[in-house]
């Protein structure tokens, strides 16, 4: 098999992406290793491996030193908090994992010899004044506004893989990840799709905050994963978006979950948070030429598999927030 022999260690691999990595270098014959601190994470998301011989699970905070024994081949560093509620409840924890979480696993890349992926985000792009982006755009973010913990951490994790690329010469690749949704996802997380359909759920009107013009660009996971995958397996080593660039408007995506789910809610309008992005779209060009990789799955086909994963799970998880209190 591909991956026999080769050990991973991914970091952040109980929560949504992580876990979905985990299956992927499991089905592909590596030895994974899944390291969490279960903040935002779910071990749930990884149970179905937990009797497989090659996957080992380590519940650790990648913030502080990290040590794994043994040869080491490729590092996927997936370790962050990842949604607006996250930022406002553990800003000093988002920050400190973008940073120092981010300096251990390249020390531990030098140290091992090891490839290391490092997943950043379009948040890096901020309030875009460029449209569609692309990843020559440095970007437009306020550093000190409430999102500034996030966007800040991920520039700062960029700017320090491109340093071990350069300085130590660290076999690095960086992935922008735009707006991506599938199943194990946080019901509750704050970010549009799971909000909606919890929202519908629960028999309540769907909140869309600002007059819903704003845009986002959803790509489904399974097509996510097939980019990391290959990005990781190619000779590039600076940033490369991974996204759908189908753009919508979120307006037009609540209409799409009223009309998936079959209620009757409406839409109720709140004031924009601070910051909060007018346009996002992934200009994926370099991704096509680079890896040969676009993604396939339609929205339609994708938000049906993840509606009928929220609807399978339990009644009570639709009355939880991700921190497990009830509303």
């Amino acid at each position: 098999m591909e991956g026999k022999g080769k050990k991973v260690l991914i970091t952040g691999g109980a929560g949504f992406l992580g876990s979905h990595l985990a299956d992927l270098f499991i089905s592909k014959g590596f030895k994974v290793i899944a390291m969490d601190n279960l903040i935002t994470g779910d071990i749930r998301n990884l149970e179905h491996l937990f009797k497989h011989p090659d996957f080992e699970f380590h519940h650790h905070d990648v913030s502080k030193f990290v040590s794994v024994p043994g040869e080491l081949n490729y590092i996927l560093h997936f370790a962050s908090p990842a949604s607006p509620i996250d930022y406002l409840k553990i800003p000093i924890q988002t920050l400190k994992v973008g940073s120092l979480g981010t300096h251990n696993l390249l020390g531990l890349a030098l140290a091992k010899k090891a490839r290391i992926l490092v997943a950043s985000t379009s948040e890096i792009y901020g309030d875009p004044l460029v449209h569609p982006q692309t990843e020559d755009y440095w970007g437009n973010v306020n550093p000190i506004g409430p999102r500034g913990v996030y966007d800040e951490a991920k520039r700062f994790q960029e700017a320090i893989t491109m340093a071990y690329h350069r300085f130590h010469d660290v076999e690095t690749r960086i992935v922008r990840i735009f707006n991506t949704y599938g199943p194990r996802m946080r019901l509750n997380d704050g970010r549009a799709l799971p909000a909606f359909i919890g929202q519908a759920l629960r028999g309540e009107d769907i909140t869309v905050f600002g007059d819903g013009s704003q845009t986002r660009s959803f790509c489904y996971v399974a097509d996510l994963i097939d980019g990391i995958y290959r990005l990781l397996m190619s000779d590039y080593a600076e940033p490369v978006n991974i996204g759908n660039p189908q753009e919508i408007t979120i307006k037009e995506f609540a209409e799409e979950i009223i009309k998936l789910t079959g209620t009757s809610q409406k839409i109720v309008y709140k004031p924009l948070p601070a910051d909060d992005p007018k346009q996002r779209q992934p200009d994926i060009g370099l991704a096509k030429k680079t890896l040969n990789w676009e993604p396939k799955v339609e929205r339609t086909e994708g938000l049906k598999i993840t509606y009928e994963y929220f609807k399978s799970l339990p009644a009570e998880e639709l009355f939880k927030d991700p921190y497990g209190k009830k509303f």
